[in-house]
């Protein structure tokens, strides 16, 4: 949702929907969801509640689609990287491990989007959760099948190490425990790949 366009002239441009998720969006990614009421959300998208509630039946049910807003842009990520290397699977796995580092700078003063809200929804039932646990999980499927096709000696195993990885280089950046995280980040994927990738060559070897 951002725009180069000042956010009054961007606000008066967007549909009514729109306009409620892009308030929606800036205010729980600055507040946190649980400190941002529904009148908040209506007064920065210039409309009311009762605007709001004609599209959203409840505040869950607006966190729930901010959040699979946030997912898309992850899997619009695996969909750019594959079709940029369709023929080489670790140059996959270190775009999208690339797309996380550069996405690290905003992290540093927002927050993982994810990660914040899992805080602030402790139970398991809540739409919103059900958002993040299904994104992150079709987000391991999606790795561990790249790690699959870079013929990887155990994919899982090595999804889990990459997840490991980049996961943790957002809550660090986050909480400014370490610096150069974008750097760190790419150095530790490329030796993940290239180590899992020397097993290969030893487990070939063996056979």
């Amino acid at each position: 949702m951002a725009s180069t366009l000042s956010r009054p002239s961007r606000v008066a441009k967007l549909p009514p929907r729109e306009r409620i998720l892009d308030a929606a969006e800036e205010l729980f990614r600055r507040e946190g969801i649980r400190q941002v009421g529904v009148q908040a959300i209506a007064d920065r998208a210039e409309t009311t509640k009762m605007a709001i509630y004609r599209h959203f039946e409840t505040k869950d049910a607006l966190v729930a689609e901010w959040l699979r807003i946030v997912a898309a842009d992850y899997r619009a990520a695996f969909d750019r990287v594959e079709t940029e290397h369709p023929d080489h699977p670790e140059e996959r796995i270190l775009g999208l491990a690339r797309f996380i580092a550069e996405g690290l700078p905003a992290i540093s003063y927002r927050g993982c989007p994810f990660i914040n809200s899992l805080a602030e929804l402790p139970d398991r039932l809540h739409p919103a959760r059900q958002v993040i646990e299904e994104h992150k999980a079709h987000q391991t499927r999606r790795l561990i099948g790249m790690c699959t096709e870079a013929r990887m000696p155990d994919p899982g195993q090595a999804a889990a190490e990459i997840t490991f990885v980049l996961e943790g280089a957002q809550v660090s950046t986050q909480n400014g425990s370490i610096d150069q995280t974008g750097d760190r980040l790419m150095k530790i994927v490329e030796g993940i790949v290239d180590r899992h990738r020397s097993h290969l060559g030893a487990h070939s070897a063996a056979g």
